[in-house]
């Protein structure tokens, strides 16, 4: 359960960083919305960090929880926000997975 935990809390990073993408892009009240929904995602990432990280490792966790949202982030700014894709980008996130795998295969 603690891992889920964890998987969701690092969704929620995806969406605070996707959130900061968003205001970037807009002004006004709806920029201010867009911080607002950062916050609010921010909140609910940590929230359920910490309440992953009572039952898992510190490090595993953490590690796990960046590694997540490292990779979703990059992934959106690859779709949504039309970052480029090369094949170095695609390889490296391709590691930055295969180690949050690894963590979660040795880890108790």
């Amino acid at each position: 359960m603690n891992w889920m935990i964890l998987i969701i809390a690092g969704l929620f990073e995806v969406a605070f960083a996707a959130c900061l993408g968003k205001a970037k892009e807009t002004t006004g009240t709806e920029a201010n919305y867009w911080y607002i929904g950062f916050l609010v995602c921010l909140s609910i990432s940590m929230i359920l960090l910490v309440k992953a990280t009572r039952e898992l490792p510190i490090g595993t966790a953490y590690a796990v929880w960046t590694g997540i949202g490292a990779v979703g982030t990059v992934l959106l700014g690859i779709l949504i926000f039309k970052e480029p894709t090369t094949f170095w980008r695609l390889f490296f996130i391709s590691t930055l997975i295969a180690s949050v795998v690894g963590l979660k295969i040795v880890s108790n």
